[in-house]
């Protein structure tokens, strides 16, 4: 810095335009020297670094920009497939539903049918055995009849009847009364 302002102060008595101006011509070109060497050095050192950093950072910024596109996209998609699961589960829901109420429609019906089939059966059962217990009621009281008429008959007559003689009268007056 020294030799500058000692450069300088010699060729401020050198008149010209220049130093009419106030400017050294030789300490401008000094100047423009160091300059340039400032220039070229920080091209050969500091501006490569920097501009790697910028293109290195404009390059996570595009990539973080597409990150975010696909995302946004990706969420499109999987909103779609949810509203189409939830509406294919809903409906699959629905039909369950719907089986569900037949199945147990027609389980009512079958078993009210069962229970009609069973009564029937029951009601008919019953039926052949009053009908069985009736004629056996019959066939007693006719037999308990032939038994009474026959001691009647005895004893009005006053003489013993084979039994099968007896049976045969007695039935005989009951068809004929009848």
């Amino acid at each position: 810095m020294i030799f500058l302002h000692q450069f300088a102060a010699e060729t401020a008595t050198e008149p010209g335009l220049l130093g009419a101006l106030g400017i050294d011509w030789r300490l401008l070109a000094i100047q423009i020297v160091a300059f340039l060497i400032l220039v070229a050095v920080l091209k050969k050192l500091v501006y490569p670094w920097m501009m790697k950093q910028v293109d290195q950072r404009e390059a996570n910024i595009e990539a973080a920009a597409k990150a975010a596109a696909q995302a946004e996209k990706s969420t499109a998609k999987n909103k779609e497939a949810v509203a189409e699961l939830l509406d294919s589960a809903r409906r699959e829901a629905h039909d369950i539903i719907a089986s569900a109420r037949h199945e147990s429609t027609e389980m009512l019906s079958a078993s009210e049918a069962k229970a009609k089939t069973a009564a029937e059966r029951i009601v008919a059962d019953a039926h052949q055995r009053i009908d069985k217990d009736i004629a056996a009621a019959r066939q007693s009281l006719r037999d308990e009849t032939i038994e009474l008429v026959a001691l009647a008959a005895e004893k009005i007559i006053g003489a013993e009847m084979t039994d099968k003689l007896d049976r045969q009268r007695i039935e005989r007056v009951l068809r004929e009364a009848k």
